[in-house]
């Protein structure tokens, strides 16, 4: 029996869901390595000074992580933890890339990207920056130490929407949509505390919080985006910290949630204490959204907004509206992880914004984007997808006998890079969906987003030749 005992004084939140987590860390750290036998329940809950239940149910709980077995009358186990037979060497694999290639030979057509498309906008950027040049050079050659108020202004503007909108107090300007979701987890969990997020999802979040010491926890989505009652399960069993969702243009589903469902969302965050991010970077190209979470729950949802695909990517220009009083605490974590705003690119972000030329950019856009969704519903026309007009890409179902690492591969093989299906996944478990991303936005030309959907057609009609040439 091992002769072992929990440190409860640290962390917070009932003393079984502590107990299960200090177990669970203890066989992380190997302290109680796989075999071990844990203290029956009735020696530990006097050891410890507690009631018997909640021994009990902290052992139920570890037990439905499923990292030990109990019988009646042998006692509780330490289940072994599985080892990898062949163990790349330190140097080889990307644990955090997903499965995009970080470098990209030349004359590869950029199908996996979602940035706004060219329509023109070097005029305006070229335009702008010539009077920031003009009117301060001295801000320009140095750090940006103090914030102008423009800034959070911009943000107040841009992301207003559905009749609500933020108060300047509580908006942090940032590099980005992705630096401001990493500085929000940074500043509103400690490292081993859990995220959830949809089991599907822009996953580059989940790998970049694994990189400093967050954990992943996957909830189960449908076609409306998260599933309440899978919240619900994860934040008893699992009591994550945050939880990360992208209600309005679900990336990769482009599921909209309903409104009662975001208010469900809402609820069980307020029962379980747990802190949101909504993620409203796609959101922003629908004319018309249900009721923001933000809206909903402004006690305690962080939402994030950004340029990137509706006006420029290169420009970087992002914003966070923050719950009241916790907009220093994120932006110092902004700071900490980016080493702060470049003074061009903020006041760039922002003169975009209140110049209104944002604004004709981002209708500009939207054409676009309408065109080259027509062309892809005529490309794909019999085959089973999921589209919008007023979004950069579409969610294909392989017919058989493809597998979506196959068809990416085949497609790579013609010259096209695409996202399979693994690239959204935050779990390797969950079934195998058939599926992969095509964005259309990188490709300067429609011809050649014409070629690209013709291409891919092709592949899709020839399953056979191309499984046996790319599996």
């Amino acid at each position: 029996m091992t002769n072992w005992l929990p440190n409860l004084s640290a962390g917070s939140g009932p003393l079984y869901a502590r107990l299960a987590d200090q177990i669970e860390h203890d066989i992380e750290a190997g302290v109680l390595a796989g075999g071990a036998k844990l203290p029956p329940q009735r020696n530990l809950a006097y050891d410890i000074g507690v009631t018997i239940g909640t021994v009990s149910r902290a052992y139920a709980l570890v037990r439905e992580r499923g990292l030990i077995s109990g019988e009646v009358g042998r006692g509780t186990y330490v289940l072994p933890r599985e080892q990898n037979e062949h163990p790349l060497p330190p140097s080889e694999g990307q644990p955090f890339a997903g499965t995009r290639s970080m470098i990209i030979e030349p004359g590869k057509q950029r199908m996996d990207s979602t940035a706004a498309p060219d329509v023109g906008q070097a005029e305006a950027i070229r335009s702008l920056t010539a009077g920031i040049l003009d009117e301060h050079p001295t801000e320009i050659a140095s750090y940006t130490r103090t914030l102008p108020p423009s800034w959070f202004q911009a943000g107040c503007d841009w992301l207003a929407q559905s009749g609500w909108r933020p108060e300047p107090e509580n908006i942090v300007p940032t590099l980005g949509g992705h630096a401001g979701i990493l500085a929000v987890i940074a500043a509103m969990t400690l490292p081993g505390d859990r995220v959830a997020y949809e089991a599907l999802t822009y996953s580059h979040v989940a790998r970049s919080a694994t990189v400093i010491g967050r954990r992943s926890v996957a909830v189960a989505i449908d076609a409306f985006g998260m599933v309440p009652e899978d919240f619900e399960r994860v934040c008893a069993q699992q009591h994550p910290k945050l939880a990360f969702l992208v209600p309005s243009l679900h990336n990769p589903t482009l599921a909209i949630m309903p409104e009662e469902r975001r208010r469900a969302i809402v609820e069980i965050a307020r029962r379980h204490n747990v802190w949101l991010i909504e993620d409203n970077i796609y959101g922003a190209l629908l004319g018309e959204t249900p009721v923001l979470v933000a809206a909903l729950a402004p006690e305690r949802t962080f939402l994030i907004g950004s340029l990137s695909k509706s006006v420029a990517a290169g420009v970087r220009g992002g914003w966070i509206a923050c719950p009241p009083h916790y907009a220093s605490r994120v932006l110092i974590a902004h700071k900490m992880i980016t080493g702060g705003m470049p003074f061009l690119l903020g006041e760039l972000a922002a003169r975009l914004v209140i110049s209104g030329e944002g604004a004709a950019i981002h209708r500009r856009v939207a054409e676009e984007i309408r065109a080259r969704e027509a062309l892809a519903r005529a490309a794909f026309a019999g085959q089973e997808f999921i589209s919008r007009p007023d979004t950069p890409f579409l969610w294909l179902k392989l017919p058989d006998p493809w597998l979506a690492s196959t068809f990416k591969n085949a497609a790579a093989e013609e010259g096209i890079l695409i996202d399979d299906e693994d690239e959204f996944k935050v779990e390797r478990s969950g079934p195998a969906l058939h599926r992969v991303r095509v964005a259309f936005t990188v490709p300067n030309a429609r011809a050649r987003v014409a070629e690209a959907f013709s291409t891919l057609k092709g592949l899709l009609d020839n399953p056979i030749c191309g499984f046996d040439n790319y599996s």
